[in-house]
């Protein structure tokens, strides 16, 4: 989603800079997609860090036992 939205928001910017006709209302929602992958992919690291941390901590409740 994040490359779509990265890819979108040049798409969208660059008739500003070449003083063309700008895109329609949608590319701009499709811009938008960039946030949105870039939260899940934050999401997906904090998910993974939180995995290894209960991983990590069954493992030490076991050699403690």
């Amino acid at each position: 989603m994040f490359i779509v939205g990265a890819v979108a928001t040049l798409v969208t910017v660059a008739p500003l800079f070449l003083g063309t006709t700008p895109f329609p209302t949608y590319m701009f929602v499709l811009s938008m997609l960039m946030g949105v992958g870039f939260l899940m992919a934050g999401a997906g690291v904090l998910r993974s860090a939180a995995a290894g941390r209960r991983t990590a901590r069954a493992a030490g409740q076991v050699s403690e036992g």
